[in-house]
C-alpha cells in the first residue's frame, strides 16, 4: 500500500475507529444502496409566476394527490380527498377555514391526524429511518417518529399510539402538529427540485419564489437567460441594468423591482418626465428612457468585444435622423417615433450626463440591494450554465451548433472552445464578472460577458440570432422582429444528434436525456415535448400567464423517480384564494413515456456511486485493520 493511502486511511480510522464500526457503516452504506431512488421533480421557466409555482411546490405536481388516492379511494370520498390535499397543500390557511365550519373540531382532528401520519408513512417507507429523521421538524421531531413507526393497528402499542394523538389535541397542539406533518409529506415526496432556468421576468414576485427555493431542502437552477440578466444587474453591468428596467416598464412590473428589491427609479422618472413631454404616460417615458439608454450601453459593450461578432446590434449609427429610417440588415425601414432629444448623431453611443448620472445612481441602487444581492449569491451557490445528474443533461437554452450540425467553435482570445468546453468556459466566466475584485478588468469582462449570455448572438442561453428589442419598439415591419434560432434547435429533431451531445458530457447510459426549457411548446399546435426519438424533454410549457394563449396550457413539469420518467400537463391556477376556499387543485395530465424495466435503486444513481465509493474506501480499511497495517484506536 502507498504511503499516501495509507495516511488516508489513518484519517478514516478516526471517524471509523473500530473494525466494528467500518462493518456497520458498510452494512448501512450497502442496504441504502438497494433502496428506490428518491424522486426528482423538473420545474423551467416560472417567470414570477409565484403563486402558480408554490401550489405545484406544494402538490408535487399531482403526486400527493396520488398517495392521498392510493390510501382512501376505497374510504373517502373525491371531496374530502381533495379537502384533505389541500389542508396538506396550504396548512394554515385552510385550518382556519375548517374550524369556522367543524361540528366537532376534536374528532375531526383525531380523524385527520390519523389519516395525515398514514400519508406521512407512506412517503416515507422509501427512505432510511435516519433519512426520515432529518426531515422532521425539530418541534415535533420525537412524536412524529414515534408515530411512524408505531401503527395504530399495532395491538400491543395501540393505548400507546392514541394516546399520543389525544394528548396533542387536547393540550392544543393539533393546528401545529399538523401544519408539521404537511411539510414532512411535502419535503418527504420529492427528494430533489431541478429549475431548469428562468426564474426572472415578466410576473410579478420572482422574490417570493427565490425565497421559496432558499428554504427547500434539495434544489438546483440551471441559469436561464433571464435569470443571467439579474445576475448582471447585480454584479453592476450597466447594460444589463437597463435591459431590466426596460422589461420592467414594458410589461408594467416596476412595481416589483422598487417594493421586492428596493431599487430607488425616482431619478429614472425625473429624467424621463423632463425628457421626453409627449401626451403619454410616465411609464412609457421611462420605458422609452431606459430603452434609449440600453442601446447605448449595448453599443459600448459590442464595441468593446469584437469576439461578440455583434456589429449588427450596432444600430443607432444607423438612423438617417433627416429620414427617419434606420438601416437594419441591409434593409431600410422606417421609424414610428421620431422623438430621440438624447441621440447625438455623431457620436450615438454617448451617453448625455443626465443620463449618466441616472445609470450611476441605478448602479449604486441594484448594488447596495440586500434582498436582490442574498437571491444571486443564491443563484451562484446552487446554480450553473448546465448540471448532469442522474443520467441526465440539464441546460436551460441550447449547446450552441453550425448549420452542419457540429458544435459550434467560440474563439475567445486565440483559444476556440465548444460543446462541454464552452459551457464549462462560460460558467466560470459568468462568477468571474460577480466576483472578481472591483475595478479589474477581469470584473469588466465578466459583467460584459453576463450580458452577452443574455441576448447574444449563439450565447448558450439566449439560443437566437438576436433579440429585436429595438425593432419591436421602433418599427411596425414586423419582418424586422424575426429572430433566427440557434441550429440546435433543428438538430436535435434527431436523435443521433442527441445521442452526440448527451456523449460529449460523458452520458451514454439507456435512459439519459437531455432536459431543456426556454422555448415554450406550442401544444395547441400540436408540438410535443418529447423529441429526438425520446432522447430531448422540453419542458418549458408557458407557465407564464403572458404565454398561455401561445402554448394552450399553463407549462410542463416532470418528474423522474424508481419507476421512470413521466411528464406533466398543466392548466391554468385557478387562484390562491379558489384554492384554499374551494379545494381547487391544478388539473394535470400525466403522460408516462420512459418506464425503467426494473426499479431503480439509489445504487444506480449518482448519490449511490459517491456511497459506493464510501464502501470501497471502507472495505480498504477493514482490510488494513485485519492486516494490520492499521490499529484498530
Amino acid at each position: 500500500m502507498s504511503e499516501t493511502n495509507t495516511k488516508y486511511l489513518e484519517l478514516l480510522s478516526l471517524k471509523y475507529p473500530t473494525v466494528q464500526e467500518a462493518c456497520t457503516e458498510i452494512i448501512n452504506l450497502q442496504a441504502i444502496l438497494n433502496l428506490p431512488k428518491g424522486t426528482e421533480h423538473f420545474v423551467s421557466d416560472i417567470h414570477g409566476e409565484a403563486d402558480a409555482f408554490c401550489h405545484i411546490l406544494n402538490n408535487a405536481s399531482g403526486v400527493i394527490r396520488e398517495k392521498v388516492d392510493m390510501l382512501f379511494e376505497k374510504t373517502l370520498s373525491s371531496k374530502e380527498r381533495t379537502e384533505l390535499c389541500t389542508l396538506i397543500y396550504y396548512p394554515e390557511r385552510k385550518l382556519e377555514n375548517i374550524k369556522k365550519n367543524a361540528d366537532d373540531l376534536a374528532e375531526w382532528y383525531r380523524i385527520t391526524l390519523y389519516r395525515m401520519i398514514d400519508i406521512c408513512r407512506l412517503c416515507a417507507s422509501k427512505y432510511t429511518r435516519s433519512k426520515v429523521r432529518k426531515a422532521l421538524p425539530k418541534d415535533f421531531e420525537y412524536i412524529i417518529d414515534e408515530l411512524l413507526h408505531t401503527s395504530h393497528g399495532d395491538k400491543d402499542k395501540q393505548g400507546y399510539y392514541e394516546h399520543i394523538i389525544s394528548t396533542i389535541i387536547e393540550i392544543g397542539r393539533s393546528d401545529a402538529f399538523i401544519t408539521a406533518l404537511a411539510g414532512v409529506i411535502k419535503r418527504l415526496v420529492v427528494d430533489r427540485l431541478h429549475v431548469v432556468g428562468d426564474v426572472f421576468d415578466r410576473g410579478p414576485h420572482a422574490d417570493v419564489i427565490l425565497d421559496k427555493l432558499m428554504a427547500h431542502h434539495a434544489v438546483d437552477i440551471q441559469w436561464g437567460n433571464h435569470d443571467i440578466l439579474w445576475m448582471g444587474a447585480a454584479a453592476g453591468s450597466a447594460a444589463c441594468i437597463a435591459c431590466v428596467l426596460n422589461i420592467s416598464t414594458k410589461y408594467s412590473n416596476i412595481d416589483f423591482v422598487e417594493t421586492a428589491y428596493g431599487i430607488n427609479l425616482r431619478p429614472l422618472a425625473l429624467f424621463a418626465q423632463e425628457t421626453y413631454t409627449d401626451d403619454t404616460d410616465l411609464l412609457d417615458h421611462m420605458h422609452k428612457a431606459i430603452a434609449i439608454i440600453q442601446f447605448k450601453l449595448e453599443g459600448q459593450t459590442i464595441m468593446r468585444h469584437p469576439e461578440y461578432d455583434m456589429d449588427d446590434r450596432l444600430i443607432l449609427d444607423k438612423i438617417d435622423f433627416d429620414k427617419m429610417t434606420v438601416l437594419i440588415d441591409g434593409k431600410t425601414y422606417g421609424l414610428n417615433d421620431h422623438d430621440f432629444p438624447t441621440i447625438d448623431p455623431k457620436h450615438p453611443y454617448n451617453l448625455t450626463q443626465e443620463e449618466a448620472e441616472v445609470v450611476s445612481q441605478l448602479i449604486y441602487s441594484f448594488m447596495q440591494s440586500e434582498k436582490l444581492q442574498r437571491h444571486v449569491k443564491f443563484l451562484f451557490s446552487q446554480g450553473s450554465i448546465y448540471l448532469t445528474f442522474n443520467g441526465n443533461l440539464l441546460f436551460h437554452g441550447c449547446i450552441p451548433m453550425t448549420k452542419e450540425g457540429e458544435f459550434y467553435p467560440f474563439d475567445f482570445g486565440g483559444v476556440c472552445r465548444k460543446g462541454k468546453e464552452l459551457m464549462d468556459y462560460a460558467d466560470a466566466l459568468a462568477r468571474q464578472g460577480y466576483y472578481a475584485k472591483e475595478g479589474t478588468q477581469a470584473r469588466q469582462t465578466g459583467r460584459d460577458f453576463l450580458w452577452y449570455l443574455w441576448c447574444g448572438k449563439r450565447s448558450p442561453l439566449f439560443g437566437r440570432s438576436k433579440i429585436a428589442t429595438f425593432e419591436r419598439m421602433f418599427i411596425d415591419d414586423k419582418d424586422s422582429w424575426t429572430e433566427v434560432k440557434d441550429p440546435y434547435y433543428h438538430w436535435v429533431e434527431q436523435q443521433d444528434t442527441c445521442e452526440k451531445i448527451l456523449h460529449e458530457f460523458e452520458l451514454d447510459g439507456k435512459y439519459s436525456h437531455i432536459v431543456n426549457g426556454h422555448v415554450p411548446v406550442r401544444s395547441k399546435d400540436g408540438e410535443l415535448p418529447v423529441r429526438g426519438g425520446g432522447k430531448l424533454i422540453v419542458i418549458d410549457g408557458g407557465f407564464c400567464r403572458a404565454y398561455h394563449k401561445q402554448t394552450g396550457i399553463a407549462g410542463y413539469t416532470m418528474f423522474y423517480n424508481s419507476y421512470g420518467i413521466r411528464l406533466v400537463s398543466h392548466e391554468p391556477f385557478p387562484g390562491l384564494s379558489d384554492a384554499v376556499l374551494n379545494n381547487k387543485d391544478i388539473l394535470s395530465t400525466y403522460v408516462v413515456f420512459d418506464t425503467a424495466q426494473e426499479r431503480i435503486t439509489v445504487g444506480e444513481t449518482d448519490v449511490g456511486r459517491a456511497l459506493q465509493n464510501d464502501i470501497d474506501d471502507l472495505t480498504a480499511l477493514l482490510d488494513a485493520y485485519r492486516d494490520g497495517t492499521v490499529k484498530e484506536k
